[in-house]
């Protein structure tokens, strides 16, 4: 530890100031403040990873993700997945960690505040004792003044009325000088007691003045120390964060230098073939040609129920009388 600055830097000249030890008051103060809002900070941070921690976590459960993915490529993607997953878990633990940072922070300040009260209650006595004294010594001090005025004037008076034939009046001048001689010495001594008490006070305000310089000093080093501490293993953590991410996407990086697209190709051929046999082309058919209804090759066959079959052939000529029957049926109308 450091050599003690604040009991040797913190003074003032005039004896009823308090400018020195309000400047280090102010100075922790503003310290407390700082870790306050340090603690705050992880606290927004704690939640920012919560939330970011459980959006992730409900993207990876619930939105889809190339599911229609085969072999190699579905399994690369089965493990992002999983790490996304993971990751969002991490998060979600980061958060927790921070929280009990935070509370780790609001202990030492508050513990720090107990601490600093014993000592400006003293200090705050002390000051209140000092200025009541210095008070009471400066209306001795003005007392005893005033009384040596009083005293001066009664000498002038005796010395100016030295001529005067009236006894009576001397003898009122002189019990006057005596009476303000006395009360000179009175007063001197009043002045001298408050003198000596006011200093005694004042050299057990200095005593405790170091005293307190010295256990805000302490306690300022104390302070810097846990906040310097507690803001490193803030970025650690979140470093040691990066570090666990980055070791969960390397899984997803091995499985993708796993996934073949030859192999994905060749899977998704074996599974859904449909044939290796391509289609015979379509031949011309003419309409009068006697093969008009042969069928193309590679074309299965099937009634055809769109065209009439060929006319049946009479069985009498046409100079018969019975050419107009054809099966026993006249097309005669009778």
């Amino acid at each position: 530890m450091t050599r003690s600055l604040f009991k040797g830097n913190f003074w003032s000249a005039d004896i009823l100031s308090t400018v020195g030890y309000d400047s280090i008051i102010q100075h922790l103060n503003n310290g407390r403040k700082n870790c306050k809002e340090f603690e705050e900070f992880l606290k927004e941070r704690a939640a920012v990873e919560e939330r970011y921690g459980k959006d992730l976590l409900s993207l990876s459960r619930k939105k889809p993700c190339g599911q229609s993915e085969t072999n190699t490529l579905k399994r690369a993607l089965e493990v992002f997945k999983q790490q996304v997953d993971s990751v969002a878990q991490c998060h979600i633990q980061l958060a927790q960690s921070l929280r009990e940072e935070a509370r780790k922070m609001e202990e030492f300040r508050e513990k720090q505040k107990l601490q600093r009260k014993k000592t400006e209650l003293i200090m705050d006595a002390i000051h209140k004792q000092k200025s009541l004294q210095f008070k009471k010594t400066m209306d001795a001090k003005k007392n005893y003044e005033q009384k040596c005025r009083d005293k001066d004037e009664a000498e002038q008076a005796v010395s100016r009325s030295a001529n005067l034939v009236n006894p009576k009046q001397q003898e009122k001048l002189f019990v006057k000088l005596a009476t303000s001689k006395t009360a000179v010495e009175d007063s001197d001594k009043a002045y001298m007691l408050h003198i000596s008490t006011l200093d005694k006070v004042r050299e057990e305000w200095q005593s405790e003045h170091i005293k307190a310089c010295e256990a805000f000093e302490a306690q300022e080093c104390e302070r810097i120390n846990f906040f310097r501490n507690a803001l490193w293993l803030h970025v650690n953590q979140l470093s040691q964060q990066c570090v666990t991410s980055d070791e969960m996407y390397e899984q997803v990086r091995k499985s993708l230098e796993m996934c073949s697209i030859q192999k994905d190709i060749e899977y998704f051929v074996n599974q859904r073939k449909t044939g290796q046999i391509p289609p015979a082309p379509i031949m011309y058919e003419n309409f009068y040609s006697p093969q008009k209804n042969a069928v193309p090759p590679g074309k299965a066959t099937a009634p055809n129920l769109a065209r009439r079959g060929p006319l049946p052939i009479p069985k009498t000529s046409p100079d018969d009388p019975d050419y107009s029957l054809v099966d026993d049926y006249s097309l005669l109308y009778q």
